[in-house]
């Protein structure tokens, strides 16, 4: 049976990193969607994923990106594309929540390296 997933009933909750949150929407081999939220002053280590293309889209907050020795900044409502190889980070540099969805195709399981 179809049903509607949200953070209330997602297919997973886990936690990550330092505090932050995530509710997995949908996880095929072939799609990851995930709604995540970083407290203020958090960020992720750097990494990049061998297959996977991932697209974020700021809901609330503003997200500050590190893509391959750059940094981007992505205001609430809008989004960011990053092709499979690419080294990059998530960090939220402000005194705000900062919260996203994170589309990943394919999925990014066993396709995370850390550096």
């Amino acid at each position: 049976m179809i049903k509607p997933v949200s953070i209330q009933e997602p297919l997973l909750h886990y936690n990550w990193g330092d505090g932050c949150d995530g509710w997995t929407l949908v996880e095929e081999p072939s799609l990851s969607v995930k709604r995540e939220r970083m407290p203020a002053g958090t960020a992720e280590a750097l990494h990049y994923h061998q297959q996977a293309q991932q697209f974020f889209y700021i809901l609330s907050g503003t997200a500050t990106f590190e893509i391959s020795g750059e940094r981007i900044q992505v205001n609430e409502q809008q989004g960011l594309h990053i092709q499979a190889g690419l080294l990059h980070r998530i960090l939220n540099e402000t005194n705000q929540p900062l919260e996203f969805i994170l589309s990943s195709q394919p999925s990014t399981k066993g396709d995370r390296i850390n550096l």
